[in-house]
């Protein structure tokens, strides 16, 4: 796994070279976006492996560059919770996040074996590794420069197996038959967040 630091935006080369999928994950002050907290980091990692974590200008978050892969229809972003990412990118960023597989979402529709959907969990079943959370309480806020190693593997960690378990799910979804409801759940994900940034957090499903 190969781990590049980036302040601000990706170059326009290494937009260019991601083609058809890209595996997004998010760090943030905390999770009441956009109430209180704020993003923080930007993990892209690419389907050979190529981990990228970006420090956002917190003063005016422009990413031009990471906004144009966000925002492009053909390249698939696959994250683990995209609800809350999602949300972080597409409030901080001013964009819209297009073209999306949810690994969480899809667990909790194939994986009706279990109750463990954590990416942890997932890892664990199809990639055969385990990974150490320890560190997801970390202070993100601070210069990417003074992160350590293993916060910087925690945040790796949470994007280069996404790539994997995706494949795993899908084929999954595809023999169960439930593919087309997966993605009309994607497809409500838009609403779900909108209902996320105007204080709706509760299951107004419920009775």
């Amino acid at each position: 796994m190969k781990i590049t630091k980036i302040k601000e935006d990706i170059t326009p080369e290494i937009a260019n070279s991601i083609k058809d999928s890209v595996a997004i994950d998010t760090e943030a002050t905390g999770l009441q976006i956009p109430q209180r907290d704020k993003l923080s980091l930007i993990q892209i990692c690419d389907e050979n492996q190529n981990v990228f974590i970006i420090q956002p200008n917190k003063d005016s978050y422009k990413a031009p560059n990471l906004i144009s892969i966000l925002e492009n229809e053909k390249i698939l972003k696959i994250g683990h919770f995209l609800r809350f990412d999602k949300n972080a990118l597409e409030y901080f960023l001013k964009c819209k996040v297009n073209n999306i597989f949810d690994t969480k979402i899809a667990s909790k529709i194939v994986r009706t074996y279990t109750d463990s959907h954590g990416l942890k969990n997932l890892v664990q079943e199809f990639c055969n590794k385990s990974i150490d959370k320890r560190f997801g309480s970390s202070d993100w806020n601070k210069d990417i420069d003074k992160l350590s190693d293993k916060q910087l593997e925690y945040a790796a960690n949470d994007v280069i197996y996404l790539h994997k378990i995706k494949a795993e799910l899908e084929t999954m979804m595809i023999r169960e038959k439930r593919i087309e409801i997966f993605k009309k759940c994607l497809d409500f994900l838009d609403t779900r967040v909108e209902l996320d940034q105007k204080g709706f957090k509760e299951d107004i499903f419920e009775h």
